[in-house]
């Protein structure tokens, strides 16, 4: 039996490889220095039991001057990549190093960290090489989210941790130096399936949506344990900032589920959200995904209300902004069209415009990455993306101008490997 997700691009790659002075066709923008880093599921034993929950890859390049110095892949060492995998520690309690750390990779307070939503980061060197688990000198006591905000005004860490038992969703912050300061538990009335949620200046939104874990598929083993569930409620929990533990507000909208925002701002009276919005998810199968349009709500704070509206009804994913912009209100969006012939567009959240890089017949972006090229936030920068081109069966790392997305590549840096479809990454600048 063919399995979709370990054939073509979605096989795992077998080799570590380490690579220096890639060739490059165009040029490469001088001020680019530092790594472009992306993780993703490659099992090692070249099996597992769905997408998701292949052992982690990280594959990075690092620009130097105008040069694409080297390329590194490395697996994340997990302990379920060393030791096997595992569900409780030698003392009986749940065992939160045990992971795959597959599906981001960030830096916080010097740290670069590899993230899974279902166990603790694992800290990672600059050349890949794993250093262990990371639980915040012992105080976090939850699976970390692998999609953490860091505020670009403070540089605090907001994160959470959702579980299958009570409590179910606990919210965390770190400050810029990495000390955990707040943890909190989140009361939602069930195990469902807490992915990503959205900061802003002033508020922290999480998304309670009815997918929730499914107790028979975990017994089966027969992909992710969790379903959709006609009969759970959809809702936004907004709480304050500056009162983190306060009353969390909750806010109905229609049933959805949401695997990625884009960004999320404060109005006066309002808060404003990007998400790519599926009408619903996993209904009979955890293999099957229908498809997410761009959409925007906005939550009323004095009335309740939540006006939701389709933005766009391209079918995309991967949606990024300057990082920089984190919670404030960013003029432009971006987000990856896979499929036969990929694609990325630039949202201009102001006008409602759009533009879009078409990367042709067979060649299929990741998720693209802002890199910035001027000290402004929302200034000038580059997009990055790995690209896979089916037909040469090779990856290319492409860079594009991010105020021009639909001119020529500025560079295309070939790679030694392939790459897999995989998940997130960062273009993590040395200043």
């Amino acid at each position: 039996m063919t399995v979709p997700y370990l054939t073509g691009n979605y096989a795992p790659v077998t080799e570590e490889l380490t690579t220096y002075e890639l060739p490059c066709t165009g040029t490469i923008p001088e001020e680019l220095t530092g790594w472009y880093l992306r993780n993703g599921p490659n099992p090692h034993a070249a099996a597992s039991a769905h997408w998701f929950l292949g052992d982690g890859m990280v594959h990075g390049v690092r620009l130097e001057g105008g040069r694409a110095v080297s390329y590194r892949n490395r697996w994340v060492r997990t302990s379920t990549f060393t030791d096997g995998a595992r569900v409780r520690d030698g003392h009986g309690h749940r065992d939160l190093a045990a992971g795959v750390a597959n599906t981001h990779v960030i830096r916080h307070a010097g740290r670069t960290l590899a993230l899974v939503e279902s166990s603790y980061p694992y800290e990672l060197t600059c050349d890949l090489d794993t250093l262990g688990p990371h639980d915040f000198d012992g105080k976090l006591r939850t699976a970390m989210t692998a999609h953490p905000k860091t505020c670009p005004t403070t540089g605090e860490l907001h994160f959470f941790g959702y579980d299958v038992v009570a409590p179910y969703l606990t919210y965390h912050r770190a400050d810029a130096a990495g000390a955990l300061e707040v943890s909190r538990e989140v009361d939602v009335p069930a195990a469902t399936m807490h992915h990503d949620f959205a900061l802003t200046s002033g508020h922290v939104v999480f998304m309670d949506l009815p997918v929730l874990f499914d107790l028979d598929t975990a017994m089966t083993g027969a992909g992710m344990p969790f379903r959709w569930n006609d009969e759970y409620q959809a809702r936004l929990g907004v709480l304050r900032r500056d009162d983190p533990h306060g009353t969390i507000r909750w806010f109905s909208i229609d049933p959805c589920y949401v695997f990625h925002t884009l960004n999320a701002y404060d109005e006066p009276g309002r808060i404003v959200l990007h998400v790519m919005r599926y009408p619903s998810m996993w209904r009979s199968d955890s293999h099957d995904f229908e498809q997410a349009t761009l959409w925007r709500w906005v939550i009323d704070l004095n009335t309740g209300a939540v006006h939701e509206e389709q933005v766009d009804d391209r079918v995309a994913e991967f949606p990024r902004i300057d990082d920089r912009l984190a919670g404030l209100d960013s003029r432009f969006g971006y987000a990856t069209v896979s499929g036969p012939s990929g694609a990325l567009i630039r949202y201009d959240l102001h006008s409602g415009s759009s533009a879009s890089h078409e990367f042709g017949p067979g060649r299929v972006p990741a998720e693209a990455s802002f890199a910035a090229a001027d000290e402004n936030p929302g200034g000038d920068g580059y997009l990055m993306t790995y690209v896979y081109d089916a037909e040469d069966d090779r990856s290319d790392l492409v860079v594009l101008d991010a105020g021009d997305p639909a001119a020529p590549p500025l560079a295309s840096i070939h790679l030694p490997s392939r790459v897999p479809y995989g998940f997130h990454g960062n273009w993590l600048a040395d200043h």
